[in-house]
């Protein structure tokens, strides 16, 4: 392929991923990969047509596995767990929990799985306040503690 046509073909890549698709910055590297390919088609560094295509193949795994999910992670972010919002709130204790044993607890109609983390029994029927949530366990307290 000529030089150009691989600069067209980074650029619609780019241009795909930026304007149109959301496929997670694959688009973009492979864009990128293309760009590369042709600014070292224009270097003189490939040579023949199935050299370019292994140096556009390296490059884009390169940038796919090397540098897309850290890359990623800054631009995107990620958004926080939906089950942070439930710290701070009462939750009903289902079974008593002795100090740092688990147990079940009762929040917004749901069971959840509970870690006692005051230094107090918790028996059933008792409210207690979350403190954290790990791994969809939360953290309780008893409310007086």
């Amino acid at each position: 392929m000529p030089w150009w046509g691989w600069i067209i073909a980074g650029v619609v890549l780019l241009a795909a991923e930026l304007l149109a698709i959301e496929a997670q910055f694959y688009l973009v590297l492979l864009g990128v990969a293309a760009l590369l390919t042709g600014l070292g088609v224009v270097a003189g560094l490939p040579g023949q047509p199935y050299a370019e295509w292994a140096l556009f193949v390296v490059l884009a795994l390169v940038l796919m596995f090397g540098v897309r999910r850290q890359l990623y992670g800054r631009l995107v972010g990620s958004p926080p767990p939906m089950y942070e919002a439930v710290v701070g709130e009462i939750a009903t204790v289902s079974e008593s929990i002795e100090p740092g044993a688990q147990g079940r607890a009762r929040l917004r109609g749901t069971e959840w799985t509970a870690r006692n983390v005051g230094r107090t029994s918790l028996i059933e029927g008792q409210r207690a306040r979350i403190e954290r949530v790990e791994n969809l366990v939360v953290d309780l307290r008893a409310e007086e503690e």
